[in-house]
Formats: structure tokens, C-alpha cells, sequence
């Protein structure tokens, strides 16, 4: 477990560095990129969907506290915490099923990975439409000092 959670950072880490965020982020980008996956790996148990959903919700709120805190943009950390949630390995064995006419699991692996992309976009959304409000109430109103 601590392999995949030390993998997941680093790849987050990584994927913050690939896309130009500054250099003062990267600590963050790599800690909640980690994050997401312990949450993950904690509700796996319900199923891939539900430990996605749970997992993007963790993201996105500790990317809103974080951007807060540090007064910048939240899809610095957006981004860079999802990638350990995104489903590449569904997206690619779905092609691979179906470049070798094997159509069953090729439309069983598309259906699982538009399944997870669906709820990836639905934690998003659902931490989206808690006011700012909340997020500064926790951080203690860090914006009006």
C-alpha cells in the first residue's frame, strides 16, 4: 500500500512538473495527488466507481483549501491530484480489446472507463457548488488579513 501511495504522489508530483506549475506548488500537487490515492485504496472496497468518487472528492476539496491558502488558482492542484484517478489502463485495454476483435471486453472495459470518467466529473461538480464561504470559514478568513 505505501508503494502505490508513494507512486501516486510522485506521479502527481511528476505531472505538475510536465505541466508548468511553479516550482513552490509541487510539494502540494504531489502531497494531494498521494492523498487521493489513500482515499482511493480506502474505498475500494464499494467498488472502482465509488472509490474514484470518493477519491476526486478528497481531491477537489483539498485542492479549494489549497488554493486558498496559497492564493492561487485550484486547477494547479485539480489537475495534478486527478492524474492517479484517471482511467488509462481501462481506456487502453479497451482499444487493445477491440484492435483485436475481441468486442465483449473491449465494450466491457469502455463501459467501466466512461463509468469512472463520469464519476471523476461528478466529485468535481459536487465540491464546485459548496460556496467559497465555507472553504474561508475553514481556513479561518485567510483573505481578509
Amino acid at each position: 500500500m505505501f508503494g502505490e501511495v508513494l507512486a501516486a504522489a510522485l506521479g502527481s508530483f511528476a505531472f505538475s512538473v510536465l505541466f508548468g506549475v511553479p516550482r513552490k506548488y509541487y510539494p502540494y500537487c504531489g502531497l494531494i495527488g498521494g492523498a487521493s490515492w489513500i482515499v482511493y485504496l480506502g474505498f475500494e472496497q464499494f467498488g472502482t466507481i465509488m472509490a474514484c468518487l470518493a477519491a476526486t472528492v478528497a481531491v477537489v476539496l483539498l485542492s479549494r483549501l489549497t488554493a486558498i491558502r496559497e492564493k492561487c488558482p485550484v486547477t494547479i492542484f485539480l489537475i495534478s491530484g486527478i492524474f492517479p484517478l484517471v482511467p488509462g489502463s481501462y481506456v487502453y485495454w479497451t482499444a487493445y480489446y477491440f484492435v483485436t476483435d475481441q468486442t465483449g471486453l473491449a465494450a466491457e472495459n469502455g463501459y467501466t472507463a466512461i463509468k469512472i470518467a463520469f464519476a471523476i466529473v461528478l466529485g468535481i461538480v459536487f465540491v464546485f457548488e459548496i460556496p467559497q464561504k465555507v472553504f474561508l470559514a475553514v481556513l479561518g478568513d485567510r483573505e481578509k488579513r
